[in-house]
């Protein structure tokens, strides 16, 4: 879904820094098209080319012309030397960086816009939402004066949706191959001021948890908040 929301926005070229699981992820891809489609398969015989089973493939398909890149990138390696080992698969020009754990309604047109008018190098996607615990104050001698139940929390959080200029690669390559992207990277971005905030105010939900991929189930059984396809 995380790749759908950026379909429907234009992009169509994925490159996936696989690691944990990355068995599964390549496995998807190499058998979406006999998964979803109807298959027919030839078993191999004499008059096969080459002595192997042909597929063909009928019914009707449509699907947006993706182009997905799968590239192991090993199970503990750091965000940014994660990155850096996808850079030849990323072309010349500005990319776009998700975690692929959350999904959102968020407008990536209007977030590439509004990176393109502040010129600086790198752009943060952030979110906001609710605490999932109470909120209690109370004064010295212990009388409770206020009470609230999960409320916002008063700050913002990133998101997993990023927009980077192409010069990001080299800072990472000459600089930061070997460094953590959130504790060392984005803060020196941040104090050369050249790391901006888009501030969404629409869905979000990421998924780490059993709760949150119910909720997520139960989300899109009701309204599919984050359909923007």
């Amino acid at each position: 879904h995380v790749m759908r929301i950026f379909s429907a926005y234009g992009h169509n070229r994925f490159v996936l820094a696989l690691g944990h699981m990355g068995d599964q992820v390549r496995r998807y891809f190499l058998e979406y098209e006999v998964m979803t489609r109807d298959t027919t398969i030839h078993l191999a015989g004499a008059e096969s080319e080459n002595g192997r089973s042909r597929l063909t493939f009928g019914g009707g398909y449509e699907h947006d012309p993706w182009e997905v890149t799968m590239v192991d990138t090993g199970l503990e390696t750091g965000r940014a030397a994660r990155l850096l080992q996808l850079e030849p698969y990323l072309g010349n020009g500005r990319f776009f960086v998700a975690y692929g754990e959350a999904v959102a309604n968020i407008n990536l047109r209007e977030l590439e816009v509004f990176h393109t008018r502040h010129g600086k190098m790198a752009t943060v996607t952030g979110i906001r939402f609710a605490s999932q615990y109470g909120k209690i104050e109370a004064d010295a001698d212990g009388t409770i004066t206020e009470f609230q139940e999960k409320p916002e929390l008063p700050y913002w959080v990133n998101g997993g949706f990023m927009l980077f200029e192409p010069e990001f690669m080299t800072l990472i390559r000459q600089h930061y191959h070997e460094n953590l992207m959130e504790t060392d990277l984005m803060p020196d971005l941040m104090a050369a001021q050249n790391l901006m905030l888009y501030r969404h105010n629409g869905y979000w939900q990421s998924m780490k948890t059993l709760k949150d991929a119910l909720k997520l189930k139960d989300d899109w059984q009701q309204n599919q908040p984050w359909k923007v396809w």
